[in-house]
């Protein structure tokens, strides 16, 4: 097994657990427009296709006009959800990103938008474990595409082969792919179902994750029974 220098991490369903809200906070306002969005559509249309359900408002004969309206909705009412969330983060990330920590360098790279990113991170105890953080307003083209972690590598200033990306989304995986990174897919509620041919390997949990990391870092290893300990 090779020895990494890097972990570049997604966000939402990673490091926190922020998927459902986005989820309720989607289905919500396309209620009242007869869209009752189930989870399976969420996820393939918004974490795997990457083009949301305005789709079907746009099939019905709405306008875009509505369309961006309900976008600044959302994203008013998704940063409500965070607020009134508090506790978000994946339970057991602060110790293993503590044991990553001195080891290698980590960043983060999202689709979020700054403002959810600080909100979901407002009481997680996790920010200052990263070296960087790239929202959606930090690069050019979202995920799949690998505009997001090209820039974390060169913001790591290393190589992609001396890194290693966590994701939990097909989109994600993709771009990760697409920037030359091998990817380790975290497993949550939203995308139990889905295979993920390609990626390094599927982890069910964060010590499974911790464990996969530690054969990457040798160092870190040392740290994995007090992980698993807390776990």
């Amino acid at each position: 097994m090779k020895t990494i220098r890097g972990v570049l991490w997604d966000n939402d369903g990673v490091l926190v657990n922020t998927e459902l809200l986005f989820y309720e906070s989607n289905r919500e306002l396309l209620l009242p427009y007869g869209i009752d969005l189930t989870p399976k559509q969420f996820f393939d249309w918004f974490l795997d296709h990457n083009y949301g359900a305005w789709h079907l408002l746009l099939g019905q004969g709405h306008d875009i006009a509505l369309v961006e309206r309900l976008r600044l909705e959302r994203k008013q009412l998704f940063a409500e959800r965070l607020r009134q969330a508090r506790q978000l983060a994946m339970p057991g990330m602060g110790n293993l990103l503590d044991c990553m920590r001195p080891h290698v360098g980590m960043g983060v790279v999202t689709s979020a938008y700054r403002e959810h990113f600080e909100l979901s991170h407002a009481h997680s105890g996790l920010r200052d474990q990263f070296d960087f953080v790239l929202t959606r307003e930090s690069y050019g083209a979202s995920k799949p595409a690998p505009d997001g972690y090209l820039l974390g590598l060169q913001r790591l200033g290393l190589a992609a082969g001396e890194c290693v990306a966590v994701e939990d989304a097909p989109r994600g995986l993709r771009a990760a792919h697409a920037a030359g990174l091998e990817c380790i897919i975290l497993r949550n509620h939203m995308n139990r179902h889905y295979a993920f041919d390609g990626a390094f390997c599927v982890v069910d949990s964060v010590a499974e994750l911790g464990a996969v990391l530690a054969t990457f870092v040798p160092g870190a290893a040392r740290a994995l029974p007090q992980l698993e300990c807390a776990l």
